[in-house]
């Protein structure tokens, strides 16, 4: 008589969007689960990300929004089309949080809010079976017989923990202080099979005068146009804002060029964007109102009354410009137009929002699961991709997050093990 089956165990590590969507598909699929995380409490980061709004997804067109993936949209194309925009409001909704689509065509909860789309999650995750355990940080993996073997340090000490399947929803590298610090990449695979971490949708250092941090730093530099162009590849081009920083410059619109502009420093040594502080106006309207006599006022009150410059834009220009440049009109005005900024570093990845580089898509089957580890599946940042902000991260994190839970149940219900050999009893 063979033994009676018994109900197979899907250990999820990390509480982050992808490992409770990994959780939710494999409890709704029979499967016992045990989600671990580092923190005190699920889904910190999540917060952390809605503090000033939730940003879900993006209403754009599905092939727009695919392409928002780069180089790695062939690897997520499946995934988020299976689990895109449209499935991911649709999903929202069930949870009873309604969602808007804001000016930009970012997709937020009707209150702007985290805290109760995540309230309501757990609560359903638990109501389901699902069990949480917190304050559990993974140091190592190992298999043992047709299971896998984690172990976790705890407040009460070193703890092992099997399971039949294991979901990694680890992070990237950019938020220590929540728990994806990327530490996993030094006891999880080979070097090989992984691609550096580093800084996505990042700020950069530019080298400031002291002049300029005492007086600007911290301010918005409003309806600006970045223009890079990169040494390979097509041109970037968009409105939108930045903010001056001690260092350099960050905020939404440096970050959308963030990659480019990494990759060319890491090639180059340096990248220089060019900033239009006056995407609005002409080349020729700019040189006509430079052009007008200003008598005895000073340079800066005639950029402010003729052409609205002041403030940190203005001191942009007396910062990277010489003196012979602002003094000849015609320069000056190319340089309104189109100003150099030479960008020297990326700040480092605990800065950034996201994390670039991480498991290897070729390290992976079409379920995501390790070919060097059967049964251990990997899903989110730790993947290697990258996306913009605008509600790209989460949705790719929570789309590849459905696509290991449904994976590991496959994997499961083929009887499989560790070393492929031994079906569970």
């Amino acid at each position: 008589m063979n033994a009676p089956s018994r109900t197979p165990h899907i250990a999820i590590v990390g509480g982050g969007p992808a490992g409770l969507m990994a959780a939710e598909v494999a409890v709704q699929g029979g499967a016992q689960v045990d989600v671990y995380d580092g923190m005190p409490s699920v889904g910190r980061k999540f917060l952390l990300a809605g503090k000033g709004g939730l940003n879900l997804t993006h209403s754009e067109t599905l092939e727009r929004f695919l392409d928002r993936y780069g180089p790695q949209r062939s690897r997520l194309d499946g995934w988020l089309r299976a689990f895109g925009p449209e499935q991911l409001r649709a999903w929202t909704q069930g949870l009873g949080v309604d969602t808007f689509v804001g000016s930009s065509g970012r997709v937020f909860p009707t209150d702007m809010k985290a805290a109760p789309l995540l309230r309501a999650w757990l609560q359903r995750l638990r109501s389901a079976g699902v069990r949480f355990h917190m304050r559990h940080r993974c140091r190592g993996l190992s298999a043992v017989g047709d299971r896998w073997m984690l172990q976790f340090d705890t407040p009460e000490g070193t703890r092992a923990v099997e399971g039949d399947a294991v979901v990694l929803g680890l992070g990237g590298a950019s938020w220590a202080r929540l728990g994806s610090d990327g530490a996993w990449a030094g006891w999880l695979l080979s070097p090989d099979e992984l691609a550096p971490l580093r800084p996505a949708n990042c700020g950069f250092d530019v080298g400031w005068s002291a002049h300029l941090q005492e007086r600007h730093a911290g301010q918005p530099l409003k309806s600006v146009r970045l223009s890079f162009q990169p040494s390979a590849g097509p041109a970037f081009s968009q409105v939108g804002e930045c903010v001056v920083t001690q260092t350099g410059l960050e905020g939404s619109l440096v970050y959308a060029a963030s990659a480019l502009l990494r990759d060319e420093i890491e090639a180059h040594g340096q990248a220089v964007m060019h900033l239009d502080l006056l995407p609005a106006r002409s080349l020729d309207w700019v040189r006509d109102e430079l052009a007008h006599p200003r008598g005895p006022r000073s340079l800066s009150t005639h950029l402010k009354s003729r052409l609205g410059l002041h403030g940190v834009k203005a001191a942009l220009l007396y910062e990277l410009l010489s003196k012979d440049e602002m003094a000849d009109a015609g320069r000056l005005a190319h340089a309104i137009k189109s100003l150099p900024v030479r960008l020297v570093a990326a700040r480092p990845v605990n800065e950034a929002i996201s994390t670039a580089g991480g498991v290897r898509f070729e390290a992976l089957d079409d379920r995501l699961m390790l070919a060097s580890h059967p049964g251990v599946f990997c899903a989110g940042e730790m993947l290697d991709w990258e996306a913009p902000t605008g509600g790209y991260l989460l949705t790719a994190c929570m789309a590849t997050g459905r696509a290991v839970g449904a994976g590991a149940l496959e994997w499961l219900a083929r009887g499989a093990s560790p070393d492929g050999t031994r079906a569970l009893a």
